[in-house]
């Protein structure tokens, strides 16, 4: 069983930025993918970002690419997503997960998720 923390959240105005993290509960954080995703009021949760094991792919869902940057340190178990330039649209509740698929995207199956954290951005 791998238990998710995210932190990081809170309110601020367009433009502005936060960086979220995630912490994992694992020995083995560096054998999963991991990936943010968000869920607005009345809608379905979307895929935000992925990152592989080792950090070195990633991907991301149109809305955020130039904006947001998903990151790892392994030796931390933590991901990041550093969120700039934000919108009124980036308002949601954040989650991470994990897979154990190595690299995963959006569609991939994802084994754990964190409780979320929210992030509100004012125009």
């Amino acid at each position: 069983q791998v238990q998710l923390v995210e932190s990081g959240g809170g309110l601020v105005q367009a433009g502005g930025s936060l960086r979220l993290s995630c912490t994992a509960s694992t020995r083995t954080f560096n054998k999963y993918g991991m990936g943010w995703f968000r869920q607005a009021p009345g809608k379905e949760r979307e895929f935000v970002a992925a990152i592989s094991w080792s950090g070195g792919t990633t991907y991301y869902t149109d809305s955020v690419k130039g904006r947001f940057t998903i990151s790892r340190d392994n030796a931390k178990n933590t991901v990041y997503l550093q969120m700039n330039i934000l919108k009124p649209e980036d308002t949601a509740v954040y989650y991470c997960a994990a897979s154990t698929t190595t690299q995963p995207r959006g569609a991939t199956p994802y084994d754990y998720w964190g409780q979320g954290t929210q992030v509100t951005v004012s125009s």
